[in-house]
């Protein structure tokens, strides 16, 4: 039932307000556009300035005048405000209007319907979709009484209403718990990839910066990549070596929007989970578009609300093609450390310095120095081959091995703790070993 299409655009009027009561306006190039990506056709753009909303139809009578004659004119069969409208307010608005209303809520589920492909991102996306509608039930139901009942079953029963709200609440809670145990599975990877001390490092950024662009030019994982919002809403997650660091997870997760709406964030929990948790977050931002500084912003909030806002950030400057003098490079801190990229996901120009900066950034805690194991310590000497740790071996006159070791401090600490009151524990020593013990 939610993920029905119309088999072509419909007709619609977008109606976009200017809010004086409002700090941070909605930008209405990104209102057409969400349009677009949900699949109408949009045959006439409304504006108009308000101080406050109007409580009955959030617009006045005049402006509701001008959005009906177009909605006649056009024949559209659809309205959509960029604004946030309550069930009233959207129920008073079609009963003047005569055609379906969508406010910007109801607009970003609906594209999500549609990018939804795999199971857990089809229940997030009914889960977010089932909340919006509990709350407007009473517009679709106001035309039928009370069910009847047959003999000896005559009296108030249960109204039609009343009866969709326990089946919406009963497949919410049924979706909560499907879901819950993808949260818990989640967690158990989070947790092997813990153990095994592989980093995670999360794409987050503005829908349509392109995240996915670099994804895939940094994996080739051949992610769905579209110029349009939300062309990515499935989290992708794969494997990466870095030089002189070992392996990494890489996850591509779904972009951001002015004032997502918070429903969504609760349903997609599970997902946004990846980039809470992760070692190293890359905010990749179009580094051509105008308001790129709002828009930072804008991921900053919704970092904030995930619970990400203070982990360690990495700025990746994108599309600098697009830019006429500015060329790939990295910009460091006082410190000399990596604080922003630039480069051009599209062709591949200065990716090689992000992968430099990454390596940099999750190798803060990298030790390099030689490990003399025994000959009996071989399960020791394998584990080191397994996390890719030795840079070279050789073995001693006496019959131990030496090995040349780059790795993270924990991976060491962790690997040596069994053999600390061993009588040949290994040595580990920054200066090459004598060819005699």
């Amino acid at each position: 039932m939610f993920f029905e299409r119309p088999k072509s655009g419909e007709l619609a009027v977008l109606v976009h307000l200017e809010l004086s009561a409002i700090d941070s306006p909605e930008d209405p190039r990104e209102f057409e556009e969400l349009a677009l990506s949900a699949g109408a056709d949009p045959v006439s753009f409304i504006f108009g300035q308000r101080a406050t909303p109007d409580p009955k139809t959030f617009v006045g009578r005049g402006k509701l005048e001008e959005i009906h004659s177009a909605v006649k004119e056009h024949g559209a069969q659809l309205v959509i405000f960029d604004h946030i409208l309550s069930p009233s307010q959207e129920r008073n608005i079609e009963r003047e209007l005569h055609c379906r209303v969508l406010d910007r809520t109801g607009l970003i589920l609906d594209i999500f319907a549609q990018r939804a492909r795999t199971h857990e991102g089809k229940l997030q996306v009914e889960l977010a979709q089932l909340r919006h509608m509990s709350t407007r039930l009473v517009r679709g139901w106001t035309h039928l009484e009370r069910q009847k009942g047959g003999i000896g079953l005559r009296g108030p029963g249960e109204t039609q209403l009343e009866t969709d709200r326990r089946l919406l609440r009963a497949r919410i809670d049924s979706i909560e718990k499907r879901l819950e145990k993808v949260r818990r599975q989640r967690e158990q990877g989070r947790r092997a990839r813990s153990r095994a001390e592989v980093a995670t490092v999360s794409l987050v950024g503005y829908t349509n910066a392109g995240k996915s662009t670099l994804f895939n030019r940094l994996t080739d994982a051949g992610v769905y990549v579209k110029d349009q919002l939300f062309a990515t809403l499935d989290p992708t997650m794969r494997r990466v070596e870095l030089p002189n660091v070992g392996a990494m997870i890489l996850a591509d997760t779904v972009g951001f929007v002015s004032h997502l709406p918070h429903r969504l964030v609760e349903a997609f929990r599970a997902t946004l989970e990846e980039a809470s948790n992760a070692s190293l977050l890359l905010h990749v931002v179009d580094a051509a578009a105008e308001d790129r500084l709002h828009l930072m912003e804008e991921v900053q909030e919704v970092l904030q609300e995930i619970g990400a806002g203070d982990l360690p950030q990495l700025l990746v400057y994108n599309k600098i093609d697009l830019l006429k003098d500015r060329g790939p490079g990295i910009d460091r801190d006082e410190q000399g450390v990596p604080r922003a990229v630039w480069l051009s996901a599209v062709s591949g120009e200065g990716c090689d310095l992000l992968v430099e900066a990454i390596a940099e950034r999750l190798g803060e805690e990298m030790v390099t120095g030689y490990l003399v194991v025994a000959p009996q310590q071989g399960r020791l000497r394998a584990q080191l081959h397994e996390i890719n740790a030795v840079r070279a071996e050789r073995y001693l006159d006496n019959g131990d091995c030496e090995l040349d070791l780059t790795l993270p401090r924990g991976d060491l600490e962790r690997l040596l703790a069994p053999y600390k009151d061993s009588p040949t524990a290994p040595r580990w020593q920054v200066d090459k070993a004598a060819d005699v013990r």
